[in-house]
C-alpha cells in the first residue's frame, strides 16, 4: 500500500519551497515543463494508447456472477421531427446536430421562411448524395397546410422524438396534440431578482444586459424582482437604465409609487413571455417570496438572483425550479456554444431525458449489449 504520509510530507516541503520562489521563477519552470512536454509527446501518446485498450476492457465491466458480461452504448434516438416557427438557421443547425448523432430528421418550418428554409436544404441534401449518404437524412416539408403539421405530430410509426421550437403557441400545441415522444423546449418567462444584499451597479448592469441584448429570444430576462430593503435605490438605478434602452416597465403598486413612468401591471404580466421592450417588475417582502414568485410564474428555463450573501445564493439555487440558474451573471449566457456543448437544437425546458442546452450528446439514447456462454434463467 502507498504511503500517504510520506507523499503528503514531501508535498509540504516542496510547497514550502515553491513559496519562496518568485514569479520569474515559477514562470519559467512552467515554461520548462511545457517544453519538456511537447519534446516527449510521443511517449504520452504510447501512454494513452495503452489507457485506452485498458478502458476498452474496462467498458465491458466486471463479470456478472453468472458470467454475462454487459456493455452500455449509446444509439441514434432515430427519426426526429422538428416543428418551428420563423427562424431559417434553424434549419442548417438542427439538420447538422440530428445528423452528427446518427438521426435521420424531418424538418416543418414556418411559412414566413419557407424559400429559404427550401434553399438551405437542397444543397444540404446535395452535399449528403455526393458524399455517399442518402439526401433522404434530411426531409424538409415544404407543405404549410396546419393539417400536415397536425399529422406529424402523430406519425409514430416512423417518428421517434418531435422537438418544437418557437413561441409559446407553437410548444404549446405540440405538447397537447402530439402522440409522439416531445421534448419541450423554449418559452422561457426568466427572472432577475436583485437580493437585498446586492451590488446595486452589478444588478443593473446584469439586468439590462438580459433584457436588452436581444429580446426576441427564449433567455432573455423578462420579470425583474427587487427586495423591500433596497427597492428604492435598485428601482431608480434599474429604471433609468431601462428606459435609455427604451424598455416599458409594468411595474406592481410598489414599483409604479418609485417610477412614475412605469406602466401598472396585471395578473397576466408575471407569466408573460414578452419578447419584446417590455419588463415586468415587482416588489418582494423576502427571499422567500422571490422563489415562490418565481416557482410560480416561471417556465423552468432560466433564472437569476443578484446577491453578495452566499447564504441566499445557496438557497436560491438549491429552491428555485430552472434548469439553468444563475448567481450574478446574466441570463443570456443559457446556450450550448456558452455553456461549451458546441451548437444546440433549443433549450429544454422539461425534466426526462434531456434539461437546458439541448446538443449532441442529448440526440441519442443507450441500449446494453449482454454477451455470454450459454447463461438461461
Amino acid at each position: 500500500m502507498i504511503d500517504l504520509k510520506d507523499l503528503g510530507s514531501r508535498a509540504k516541503s516542496a510547497q514550502r519551497l515553491l513559496a519562496k520562489a518568485g514569479g520569474n521563477a515559477k514562470t519559467e519552470a512552467l515554461k520548462a515543463v511545457a517544453k519538456a512536454i511537447d519534446s516527449d509527446r510521443q511517449a504520452i501518446i504510447n501512454a494513452n494508447k495503452t489507457d485506452i485498450e485498458n478502458g476498452r476492457k474496462i467498458l465491458w465491466g466486471e463479470s456478472r456472477p453468472n458470467g454475462l458480461k454487459i456493455q452500455k452504448v449509446s444509439v441514434p434516438l432515430g427519426v426526429i421531427a422538428v416543428i418551428y416557427e420563423s427562424r431559417p438557421n434553424v434549419t442548417a443547425d438542427a439538420a447538422a446536430l440530428c445528423l452528427k448523432a446518427g438521426n435521420a430528421v424531418i424538418l416543418k418550418g414556418g411559412k414566413e421562411a419557407i424559400n429559404s428554409n427550401k434553399a438551405i436544404a437542397d444543397i444540404m441534401r446535395g452535399a449528403l448524395e455526393k458524399s455517399g449518404l442518402p439526401a433522404d437524412c434530411i426531409i424538409l416539408i415544404e407543405d404549410n397546410a396546419r393539417e400536415v403539421t397536425n399529422a406529424l405530430m402523430t406519425l409514430n410509426e416512423y417518428v421517434n422524438v418531435l422537438i418544437p421550437r418557437g413561441g409559446a403557441g407553437l410548444i404549446k400545441s405540440v405538447v397537447q396534440n402530439s402522440t409522439v415522444p416531445v421534448i419541450e423546449t423554449g418559452v422561457g418567462n426568466c427572472h432577475t431578482y436583485i437580493d437585498s444584499q446586492a451590488d446595486i451597479n452589478m444588478a443593473v448592469k446584469i439586468l439590462v444586459n438580459a433584457k436588452t441584448s436581444r429580446v426576441s429570444v427564449c433567455n432573455a430576462c423578462e420579470s425583474l424582482l427587487v427586495h423591500k430593503d433596497i427597492a428604492e435605490i435598485a428601482l431608480l438605478a434599474a429604471g433609468e437604465a431601462l428606459k435609455e434602452k427604451n424598455v416599458t416597465i409594468r411595474g406592481d403598486e410598489a414599483v409604479c409609487a418609485v417610477l412614475p413612468y412605469a406602466e401598472k401591471a396585471d395578473e397576466s404580466d408575471w407569466g408573460r413571455e414578452y419578447l419584446d421592450y417590455i419588463i415586468s417588475a415587482k416588489v418582494v417582502e423576502s427571499i422567500d417570496e422571490a422563489i415562490e414568485h418565481i416557482n410560480r410564474y416561471g417556465t423552468g428555463h432560466s433564472e437569476c438572483i443578484v446577491t453578495e450573501s452566499y447564504e441566499n445564493a445557496n438557497r436560491f439555487t438549491s429552491e428555485v425550479d430552472a434548469a439553468a440558474v444563475y448567481v450574478n451573471a446574466s441570463t443570456r449566457f443559457t446556450d450550448g456554444g456558452e455553456f461549451g456543448f458546441g451548437a444546440e437544437i433549443g433549450i429544454s425546458t422539461q425534466k426526462l431525458h434531456a434539461r437546458g442546452p439541448l446538443g449532441l450528446a442529448n440526440l441519442v439514447t443507450e441500449k446494453y449489449i449482454v454477451c455470454g456462454d450459454g447463461q438461461i434463467r
